[in-house]
């Protein structure tokens, strides 16, 4: 039997028949004496399915759950940029402004560079973090993820008119952060993130406190066996802004129902016509010449959010995706029948997308 337990569907044959086939399909795909995921489905408060596959830790056999904790790589952007909304909401920033504004950098085209398009995937910054050793890589830190920018020569386009995927100006962001609170990014996200959520436990990954993260996860890839794949393996593990928080499907549903009620008008996390905005599609990802992640049909981006939206055929979906080491992450929402889907994985090797289309399909999302 894999760890967990399915909810909410004892009173309908039809979800029953929905949990039983994702069921065989997830013990199928994530044996139990392998790496697994954790799989929570939602329908407005309602929990359809929850339930955990395989091995969190390869060395233990500790098993997963709905409590195991996973680097949720990217994931991570949708905290960072709400955090941002939260200063401009408050009147501390506002995201018409340009970076020039906080940052020093001598080039002219960080006047035109603003918050908005760090948000959105859209500001033209290359990518050229060059020049360091892959054990420096390794053990990258966020000012040496943007170390490289005071010295870009050229933006790949004119801000706001393209699409480029880009971390390090999501780190860009988490330094914006810390200048205008006057707070340490980390200390800023757990007091005005996290705690406010109820996600207690949900935490950064430290380096120097890796045991403070509970119920820890390894990633892993498969080569000559399973080997750990994660901090000490992956460059650039340990940033911040971009990535790097660990969390549970668990405690990522009481983020869910924060975003939810402040975008009701309860103001919990930010105003709800900041979150409107976020969830807008904003930055046309599909076709881009600059990148290929994520970049398919009808798909855009906004705040800190992918978005996909309505078409004769099918319904609006809002969700990210991460990949660090071996955590491969799924988070998407489904407004128009409140449908909620977390797939939270320590291992890459399985067809995300396609999963996140047989799970739509299951429970008819």
């Amino acid at each position: 039997m894999a760890a967990g337990m399915l909810l909410g569907a004892c009173g309908s044959t039809k979800e029953q028949e929905a949990t039983d086939q994702l069921d065989a399909r997830l013990a199928e795909l994530f044996p139990a004496d392998k790496p697994g995921a954790a799989v929570l489905v939602m329908r407005g408060d309602s929990v359809l399915f929850d339930r955990g596959y395989g091995l969190a830790d390869m060395e233990t056999k500790a098993p997963i759950d709905g409590n195991t904790f996973f680097n949720i790589a990217s994931v991570s952007k949708q905290f960072t940029a709400v955090a941002i909304l939260q200063l401009a909401n408050e009147g501390k920033l506002s995201i018409e402004n340009p970076v020039a504004m906080y940052m020093p950098y001598p080039q002219s085209f960080w006047k035109e560079v603003r918050i908005k398009h760090l948000l959105s995937h859209s500001s033209g910054v290359p990518d050229e973090r060059v020049g360091f050793t892959r054990e420096e890589r390794i053990h990258g830190t966020d000012s040496m993820s943007i170390a490289y920018m005071p010295y870009v020569k050229k933006l790949h386009f004119s801000p706001g008119t393209d699409y480029e995927y880009m971390n390090p100006t999501f780190v860009l962001c988490s330094k914006i952060i810390e200048q205008v609170s006057g707070e340490e990014f980390g200390e800023y996200m757990h007091k005005h993130i996290f705690m406010p959520a109820g996600m207690e436990e949900t935490r950064y990954f430290d380096p120097a406190h890796e045991d403070l993260i509970p119920r820890m996860a390894h990633g892993y890839e498969y080569e000559n066996g399973w080997q750990e794949y994660d901090y000490g393996e992956e460059t650039f593990f340990a940033t911040r802004g971009d990535g790097g928080i660990y969390t549970s499907t668990h405690e990522f549903v009481r983020w869910e129902a924060a975003l939810k009620n402040s975008a009701e008008g309860s103001g919990l996390m930010v105003n709800g016509a900041w979150l409107k905005q976020a969830w807008e599609p904003r930055t046309k990802v599909s076709g881009s010449e600059w990148s290929d992640y994520q970049n398919r049909p009808n798909t855009w981006y906004g705040y800190g959010w992918f978005i996909e939206p309505a078409t004769d055929s099918t319904k609006t979906v809002i969700y990210h995706t991460g990949d660090n080491g071996g955590f491969q992450i799924l988070a998407a929402r489904y407004p128009e029948d409140e449908g909620l889907v977390l797939v939270f994985s320590n291992r890459a090797d399985w067809d995300r997308y396609g999963l996140m289309q047989e799970i739509e399909a299951i429970f008819g999302f």
